[in-house]
C-alpha cells in the first residue's frame, strides 16, 4: 500500500455537507460523481496528497443509507492506493483477511476498488484503490 488515497465520510445530504466541508477545509469541492452500481453520490476535496470523499446514498437501500441509519454520519472508510489491486487482494487473502468482493470493481474517481471486511481490521472498513489503466489508445477502461 502506497499512501492514504482518501477518507470516505458518510453524509445524509451532499447539498448540506459540501458547503460545510468547503468552509471546514477552506477549499472547493473539485468533483461530484454518481456511482449507480453502488447507489451513491460522491463529492471530492483535495487536502495535500489526500482526498476527502463525501458519500450520500441515492436511496434507502444503498449501503451508505443503511450505514447512516445504523451508525449516523461520520467516517465510513479509509482508502489506500495500491499499484496492483489484484496482487494486493491475493496477498491480503493469503494473509487471512476477508475481502468483500472477489474481483476489483469500478468505484468513483476513475478507480478500481476492493473492500476488506472490518471484522479483520479492528472495525475499520478498508478500501484498496488503483487508478484504472488506460487502453492502448490512451482511453480509460
Amino acid at each position: 500500500m502506497n499512501k492514504v488515497e482518501h477518507i470516505g465520510i458518510a453524509v445524509k445530504e451532499l447539498a448540506t455537507s459540501v458547503p460545510l466541508f468547503e468552509k471546514l477545509l477552506d477549499t472547493r469541492c473539485y468533483k461530484t460523481e454518481l456511482v449507480d452500481s453502488e447507489m451513491v453520490n460522491t463529492a471530492f476535496f483535495q487536502q495535500g496528497e489526500t482526498k476527502i470523499e463525501l458519500l450520500e446514498g441515492t436511496n434507502s437501500e444503498s449501503i451508505i443509507a443503511k450505514y447512516i441509519e445504523k451508525k449516523g454520519e461520520g467516517i465510513h472508510h479509509i482508502a489506500f492506493a495500491v499499484n496492483d489491486i489484484e496482487a494486493e487482494m491475493k496477498r491480503l487473502l493469503a494473509a487471512g483477511f476477508v475481502l468483500l468482493n472477489d474481483r476489483p470493481k469500478t468505484g468513483a474517481d476513475n478507480k478500481l476498488v476492493c473492500f476488506l471486511h472490518p471484522k479483520n481490521t479492528n472495525g475499520v472498513l478498508i478500501e484498496l484503490c488503483m487508478e484504472k489503466p488506460a487502453d492502448k489508445r490512451g482511453e480509460i477502461q
